[in-house]
């Protein structure tokens, strides 16, 4: 990869003075070793030994490290303690005791399990193909790392994405300041904290703290949890989530400090408008994370970014930029920043930079699906609403409240509603957005449903067991039958049969 910008009095002189600085030449070169960038190296690696992958930082993933695998670990706990606590309906008393050091210790103990499989496979790799640095596009197009100059003839950028910190607050609260990758080297539950953001992040760990018995206060700038469009289901969400959680939605955050006491302080406009001010003993900032793509240098290979360093011409398929060979793949483009998108677009750019050798299994993009993983869960599979109605897309919308649901009752997790889209024209699934217990499995059958282009009678067709939350989404899909008026296959009764 070889893009000069500078101005040439002798072209050819400049190039060979560049050739003559290079210590190495390969066919592939991959920077960033997280889950995108693994998945590349060991896809690419099938097919050249040319190839070099290049990381700054833990030779881990994101996920295993301080993402998912972590915060999963701290909301299981959570589950444990709320479920103790809550169990007085059933006719169970008990006096909970959370040691919060345990706590920690379990889910930095176990995030080290994870971490360490992943660590054992990449030291089994030839060392020669590794670099541990920080690696720098010069404006030739060579990457720079260490004291090497390496040129590639493809080059696949994997370099993550970091947590976004507003400007002065990490000067202004200093210790106190946590995020989603300092959170969970705590070594103790604090006892007060203020979660920046009602995103996933923000959203589950400030459930996961709450239940864990941590004064735990939520902000976000918009009225709005779990990033929700469907107004109907984001208000559900809000009413959910408020009966343990302390919500300023729709607050304006005007300062951050550390007053006298050595507390955390927030100053914000609520709601209404009203200054009002927050202390505790830590602030969790969950406003988004940013990709590095503009440090890197990626410029000099021909690749331009848009006003959030986002990537244009961006091939969702395999990460390629227009027609440059160039791939900009999981989190770093900024795209669907999931584990299994990031995974997927690992193995398609792999594929993609050796296709000329076996021709390579390009991955289609999957059926847009999230999942946040509270209780209830949010779930999110297909178009949005907002995407529906943009396009003109004739349209109903089938409804299950799980308030009442069956199952939902006797396992006293009774609070969500589903909303599910279909095509009036073809009788199939759109997409879907909920809040409700087991949303995960609803949205993975839906998935598969869109996936295959299942219709709606086809849907029915199959069997919902009996009683299970599941059963919701029966309702939902016999809400659809009767507003489109598709023919009933049975005379079975609509509803749980409770």
């Amino acid at each position: 990869m070889n893009q000069n910008n500078a101005q040439q009095d002798n072209p050819i002189e400049n190039t060979t003075t560049i050739e003559n600085t290079i210590s190495r030449h390969v066919a592939v070169a991959i920077i960033g070793a997280g889950t995108a960038g693994q998945n590349a190296f060991r896809q690419a690696q099938k097919t050249t030994e040319n190839i070099v992958i290049i990381n700054d930082g833990f030779w881990t993933t994101t996920c295993a490290t301080v993402g998912c695998m972590p915060s999963k670990l701290l909301i299981a706990a959570a589950e444990r303690a709320h479920d103790a606590k809550h169990s007085e309906a059933f006719g169970i008393t008990n006096d909970v005791h959370i040691d919060g050091k345990q706590v920690m210790k379990r889910v930095q103990n176990e995030r080290d399990y994870f971490t360490q499989n992943i660590q054992k496979r990449v030291e089994d790799w030839d060392a020669s193909k590794k670099i541990e640095g920080k690696a720098w596009i010069n404006h030739d197009g060579i990457i720079e790392v260490n004291h090497e100059k390496i040129k590639a003839d493809k080059v696949i950028i994997a370099t993550g994405s970091s947590p976004f910190v507003p400007d002065g607050w990490s000067d202004n609260l200093k210790d106190k300041l946590l995020t989603s990758d300092s959170v969970f080297e705590l070594t103790d539950l604090p006892k007060s904290l203020a979660v920046i953001g009602a995103g996933a992040i923000g959203l589950e760990l400030a459930q996961a703290f709450s239940r864990l018995g941590v004064a735990v206060t939520l902000f976000n700038q918009k009225s709005q949890v779990g990033g929700l469009i469907d107004e109907a289901i984001n208000h559900k969400a809000i009413d959910c989530f408020s009966s343990e959680l302390t919500l300023q939605l729709g607050s304006k955050i005007t300062d951050v400090s550390i007053d006298q006491d050595n507390s955390a302080v927030v100053q914000f406009d609520d709601h209404d408008g009203h200054l009002q001010s927050w202390r505790g003993d830590f602030v969790l900032v969950a406003t988004g994370r940013r990709n590095h793509l503009k440090a890197l240098g990626i410029e000099n290979l021909g690749v331009k970014l848009d006003d959030k360093e986002r990537p244009i011409d961006l091939n969702i398929n395999t990460g390629q930029i227009g027609d440059l060979e160039v791939y900009v793949i999981g989190d770093a483009n900024a795209h669907l920043p999931l584990l299994h998108v990031a995974s997927d677009e690992g193995f398609s750019a792999g594929s993609a930079v050796c296709r000329n050798n076996f021709g390579a299994y390009i991955r289609a993009p999957a059926i847009p699906m999230s999942i946040i993983f509270t209780a209830p869960q949010i779930a999110n599979v297909g178009k949005s609403l907002t995407d529906i109605k943009n396009a003109n897309l004739n349209f109903v919308i089938g409804k299950v409240s799980f308030d009442n649901q069956g199952r939902s009752r006797i396992m006293g997790v009774n609070c969500g509603l589903l909303h599910i889209y279909a095509c009036k024209e073809t009788d199939r699934i759109l997409g879907a957005s909920m809040v409700a217990p087991d949303a995960e499995y609803l949205a993975h059958i839906l998935a598969i449903a869109i996936t295959n282009q299942l219709s709606v009678k086809q849907l029915l067709d199959a069997p919902f067991y009996h009683p299970t939350i599941l059963e919701g989404l029966r309702t939902a899909l016999r809400d659809i039958q009767l507003k489109m008026k598709i023919p009933y296959q049975t005379e079975d009764s609509k509803g749980d049969g409770f």
